[in-house]
């Protein structure tokens, strides 16, 4: 029963462009008190843009160009960021919890202490992100590429790490219980002081 989807004067089904974004942003006073939930940003270019602290909770931001973006604390549950590029972006402290992120250009951004629980990152490019004290559980990283990135004190308990590319990472204190690992690649990874289960430690 929201009343609130319609604030751009758009159809729901017609993507939002960056200047209705500012606008927004305008009528809104801030970021923060940005209310995207739900709206249509598919394909949109926020690149180096300032969405701290917005609601962009099931929006559709497939395709979106968020290179350089700053979310920090943003919402995004749910979201749809199918293929969004998110290289370099900062991310921390963001939710991101159920989102699907398969396929997004995710390297070099900052999610640390970000909420990604449940999330979608299969096939993902997260090389050298920095994802220390993320909670990762049971998220999907199958088939993503995690060469450089930093997982310290990471939460990866029943995640579904199958065939996901770790070289180099570094996974000191991540929590691995239940995680999935089969053909994961762990070469050159710094795996100190990790928590895992006797399934993944058989493996």
């Amino acid at each position: 029963m929201s009343t609130d989807r319609d604030t751009s004067g758009k159809r729901d089904d017609t993507p939002l462009t960056r200047s209705d974004i500012d606008r927004l942003l305008r009528q809104g006073g801030g970021t923060e008190k940005l209310d995207g939930r739900g709206l249509n940003f598919k394909g949109i270019n926020l690149a180096y843009f300032d969405l701290v602290g917005a609601i962009l909770a099931r929006a559709d931001l497939s395709g979106a160009n968020l290179s350089g973006a700053r979310l920090v604390g943003t919402i995004l549950n749910k979201a749809n960021l199918t293929q969004a590029i998110l290289s370099g972006a900062d991310l921390t402290q963001a939710d991101l919890s159920e989102a699907n992120l398969s396929e997004a250009n995710l390297c070099g951004a900052n999610l640390s202490l970000s909420t990604l629980h449940e999330a979608d990152l299969s096939r993902a490019d997260l090389r050298g992100s920095d994802l220390s004290g993320a909670d990762l559980g049971v998220v999907s990283l199958f088939g993503a590429t995690l060469s450089g990135a930093i997982l310290s004190e990471a939460n990866l308990s029943r995640a579904r790490l199958g065939r996901a590319n770790f070289f180099g990472a570094i996974l000191s204190g991540a929590n691995l219980t239940d995680a999935d690992l089969s053909e994961a690649d762990l070469s050159g990874a710094l795996l100190s002081g990790l928590m895992v289960s006797e399934q993944v430690q058989e493996q």
